[in-house]
């Protein structure tokens, strides 16, 4: 759970693992459920772990995991089917209804605003992040506006690894910034 890559491309997908990457979310927005299968198949032997996007029917077919944001269907079947959630939240509340809920680990954010989801919920902080942190005991991956320079912050803050879209270009220091942090 330390750095999670939010990618959608092969080559992209293969940079962040190579860079050190422990988690590969394949985010394919408003793509049909046959492309996201077809990139999580080519990806099978990526060596980190896979996880789809919001495609509770890719992940069920690739037998992996799923992200999940607030109110987003599947919870419950993907669950049933053994699958890790993950779950976005925005506040301890949110976790807290998460966790009891059967999410594997949460997606806190945007910690900072961040131009990759201009429809994303205000940003929380590091004092957000920090109390949704404090009320789970799930893992917590923080997201938003992260790159090199802040990740060790949200690690401060208690979370358990960051996750990014843009900074994927600079994987291997944000690697080298959160295991230090850590």
């Amino acid at each position: 759970m330390r750095l999670h890559a939010l990618v959608a491309d092969e080559e992209t997908a293969r940079r962040a693992a190579a860079g050190g990457a422990t988690v590969v979310q394949v985010r394919l927005k408003d793509a049909p459920t046959a492309d996201v299968v077809a990139l999580g198949r080519a990806l099978a032997d990526l060596g980190a772990e896979l996880i789809v996007n919001d495609d509770v029917d890719a992940a069920l077919e690739l037998g992996v995991g799923v992200h999940l944001g607030q109110g987003d269907p599947g919870v419950a079947r993907a669950r049933e089917a053994g699958l890790p959630v993950g779950v976005s939240v925005t506040t301890r509340r949110e976790g807290a209804v998460a966790e009891y809920s059967g999410a594997a680990y949460l997606g806190a954010g945007p910690v900072w605003e961040t131009p990759s989801k201009p429809d994303a919920a205000p940003a929380i902080g590091l004092d957000g992040l920090r109390d949704v942190c404090l009320s789970v005991s799930i893992p917590v991956v923080a997201i938003g506006g992260i790159d090199a320079s802040n990740a060790a912050d949200c690690i401060r803050a208690g979370a358990s690894g960051v996750a990014v879209i843009r900074a994927v270009a600079e994987i291997e220091s944000l690697r080298a910034v959160v295991d230090e942090a850590l």
